[in-house]
């Protein structure tokens, strides 16, 4: 059945009158120079599977790492033909906090890359973690905590989630140290995450109200250049903790962002539109296809036909008529309008695609 819906009929007078932002603290906006993470990336092997492992014929890489593990415990199986269901390969995944020491533990993720159906019950056997200079950061084990549930008999299978994912808690151990020395800089810089003049701006003349030396300056859009020798603080780290709390009001893109599959509609505060008028029809067309079998009487010669048959019809449904919004409306009072008539979402997420090419909607547009 082929269903197509065109919405109602709208009429929309829009001036838009300014919003006020809030106050966000600085370490929310920006991130420090050298205070990152580092990605981690393994490849391991999940025992205890209760037959939901890797068929190792379709992935004979699972067999070959599950080799190396048992030669390198002493266990010689050169030659020989064993095909268990309750192993799995898998990649490991994580990140190194910034200033992470030797020790510590930070959570890892593990993903299935063979055909196994699920890791729930599994544990993890002794992974190492490289980082992207191939070096081994830390090491990782235990037992999977999976999101998901599956089951399965000799004529159907169920799943719910994502069951050949999980995650370890507290799952990898640190065993060596990123070499950054934060006590040696002598100047500092603040790379802003949404990139603004403006914002950039103010974060400078805020760090110099607080501290009240010149000690921050703006170099561009998404750089804000902090100098620790004129701060006079016993170091780069204090420097920070007396910055990193202070509050700024950021500037933002005005944008728009809808989600067709969802008919989620999210928008900025800063969204303007102008006067414009938007008109949407209200008619539906359905056609339906709905076949006949005919057959021959019993004992009688021929063969049985399908026969097609179509139904098609079109309504005009009735509009809601026109709604006239007077001045000074915002675009999220129009969107409440909208609702209140009952119009669709989808149908919203058109009106707002037709008001952005008639120009009129003065913000950037994203769809997923």
């Amino acid at each position: 059945m082929i269903f197509l819906r065109f919405g109602f009929v709208i009429l929309l007078f829009l001036v838009s009158f300014p919003a006020v932002a809030s106050q966000i603290r600085i370490k929310d906006l920006v991130e420090f120079d050298g205070v990152r993470g580092n990605d981690l990336v393994g490849y391991g092997l999940v025992v205890g599977l209760n037959g939901t492992g890797d068929g190792l014929r379709n992935a004979p890489f699972t067999e070959e790492i599950m080799t190396n593990i048992l030669e390198r415990l002493g266990v010689n199986v050169t030659g020989e033909q064993f095909r268990p269901k309750n192993v799995a390969a898998v990649l490991v995944t994580g990140s190194l906090p910034p200033f992470a020491r030797a020790g510590g533990q930070i959570d890892v993720t593990v993903s299935a890359i063979g055909d196994a159906d699920s890791l729930l019950g599994g544990t993890l056997v002794m992974t190492p973690l490289n980082a992207a200079d191939g070096q081994i950061y830390a090491v990782a084990q235990g037992t999977i905590i999976a999101g998901g549930a599956a089951a399965r008999g000799d004529g159907a299978r169920v799943v719910q989630g994502v069951p050949t994912a999980g995650v370890i808690p507290a799952g990898a151990r640190v065993e060596r140290e990123i070499g950054f020395e934060l006590g040696s800089l002598t100047s500092l810089r603040l790379a802003l995450r949404e990139p603004d003049f403006t914002t950039a701006a103010r974060i400078e003349v805020a760090i110099n109200a607080r501290l009240g030396r010149n000690v921050a300056v703006m170099t561009d859009s998404g750089t804000v250049q902090l100098d620790i020798a004129r701060t006079q603080l016993r170091s780069p780290a204090h420097a920070l903790a007396q910055i990193e709390n202070i509050r700024v009001e950021p500037e933002r893109k005005a944008r728009v962002v809808v989600d067709q599959r969802s008919g989620t509609i999210v928008m900025g505060q800063d969204v303007r539109i102008s006067r414009i008028a938007v008109s949407q029809g209200g008619l539906t067309l359905r056609v339906r296809e709905a076949p006949v079998v005919v057959q021959p009487n019993p004992f009688a010669p021929g063969e049985t036909v399908v026969l097609p048959r179509t139904d098609v019809d079109i309504e005009d449904e009735p509009g809601v008529g026109l709604a006239e919004v007077p001045p000074g409306t915002t675009l999220s009072e129009v969107v409440a309008g909208l609702n209140a008539l009952g119009v669709a979402p989808r149908d919203m997420i058109d009106i707002l695609k037709s008001i952005k090419a008639a120009g009129a909607l003065h913000a950037e547009f994203v769809v997923h």
